[in-house]
């Protein structure tokens, strides 16, 4: 198949200079395959670490800051610098490139979603390259992405990309550390993420901040998308080319899920921020995994947190595993009012109210897969 428009997310590990700050090499690279991509008509969108990087450069820093102070004013250094010569670089080409900064409260509701989805399609048709990074020097850790690998995994969604491309410091996925293991072969293609979790490490490089686990969560996201991943080695940068022809570089390949979320339910999964949580039992649970019905308040057994009607809310089982999100029907004072009780002794208590349910299925997104019903993990 041929791809017309990818996100391409490249990590610290892949820019910094051994000695400090940005390699030049690298950004030039990536900025040349953007390039060329654009030449055969595939139209690119980078979310680019490498803010924090950058500043210890200019801060002639030899360690990453550990407190949350210290990476804000290092990024806020760094940004400047990075975007900088990213503009000088894409201007050599002939290509103009565009800052965009998102925070989790960016997208956390429905209108500003929108707003920045609309925002990044007119600077595509307008032929400038957006390049994207979290907005570090204001994210407090508890409204964050975590790391660039879930962003970009939003950001393909959001853009409605065709694949995503996460650029990394080895050639994908492998059935041990290659590193270490010299037996250890290269996964070409994984259908199953939750079959191979058990095979990725931790952190990666002292300048990143992910591993190949933060990878697999993005991968889970890209593909529950209908949008498949691949994971390249930033030194193969220059193969990129291929996807142009319909050809796929040599990496991990994660082809997209059969069950794919679309338009309002990508937002209430991954990019929405729950106002709380409505507890259920297990009839309820079957319910909604296995027959894919609404939620009744029948099967409702707690409630926990207060938002009102229409807001976003977890849906937990009773150990607590979150099983899906969706938009209440009812505020959490109702809710706890009706829960438990059949449609018609709620709709007797309910003056105003016609509906049965609490979550509608066509505002619900589980977040368990029915096959193997694992958990999806947020920041």
């Amino acid at each position: 198949m041929a791809w017309h428009r990818i996100v391409l997310k490249i990590g610290s590990s892949s820019l910094n200079h051994p000695r400090g700050g940005i390699s030049e090499e690298a950004l030039a690279g990536i900025v040349s395959a953007i390039a060329g991509l654009k030449r055969d008509g595939v139209e690119s969108v980078l979310v680019s670490s490498g803010a924090v990087a950058a500043g210890m450069g200019k801060l002639r820093l030899k360690g990453r800051p550990r407190d949350i102070a210290g990476k804000q004013a290092v990024a806020a250094v760094g940004q400047g610098v990075l975007i900088e010569k990213y503009a000088a670089a894409f201007g050599r080409q002939g290509l103009t490139s565009a800052q965009v900064l998102l925070s989790r409260m960016d997208l956390a509701e429905a209108s500003r979603y929108r707003n920045a989805q609309n925002t990044l399609e007119r600077l595509l048709r307008l032929g400038a390259i957006p390049i994207i990074n979290e907005n570090d020097t204001v994210a407090v850790e508890e409204l964050c992405f975590g790391d660039n690998d879930r962003l970009s995994a939003v950001v393909a969604g959001l853009v409605h990309a065709d694949l995503l491309v996460v650029l990394t410091d080895v050639d994908g996925l492998y059935s041990a550390n290659p590193r270490t293991d010299p037996s250890a072969r290269l996964i070409e293609e994984v259908r199953d993420i939750a079959a191979v979790a058990g095979v990725a490490g931790g952190a990666g490089s002292r300048l990143g901040t992910g591993g190949m686990v933060s990878k697999l969560k993005a991968a889970r996201i890209s593909t529950r998308f209908g949008i498949g991943m691949l994971l390249l080695n930033s030194a193969r940068i220059s193969e990129l080319g291929s996807l142009a022809r319909g050809e796929r570089p040599y990496g991990t390949y994660f082809p997209p899920s059969g069950h794919r979320l679309s338009g309002r339910k990508r937002w209430i999964a991954y990019a929405g921020l729950s106002e709380g949580s409505i507890i259920v039992d297990e009839g309820a649970e079957r319910a909604l995994l296995d027959d894919g019905k609404s939620l009744l308040a029948s099967g409702i057994t707690g409630v926990e947190g207060e938002w009102e009607r229409k807001e976003l809310v977890r849906i937990v089982n009773g150990v607590g595993r979150e099983i899906g999100r969706g938009l209440a029907e009812l505020s959490s004072l109702e809710v706890q009012k009706v829960r438990g009780l059949h449609s018609e002794d709620m709709l007797a208590i309910l003056s105003g109210y016609s509906g049965e349910e609490v979550v509608h299925r066509d505002n619900l997104t589980l977040m368990v897969d029915r096959e193997r019903r694992h958990t999806e993990t947020g920041c």
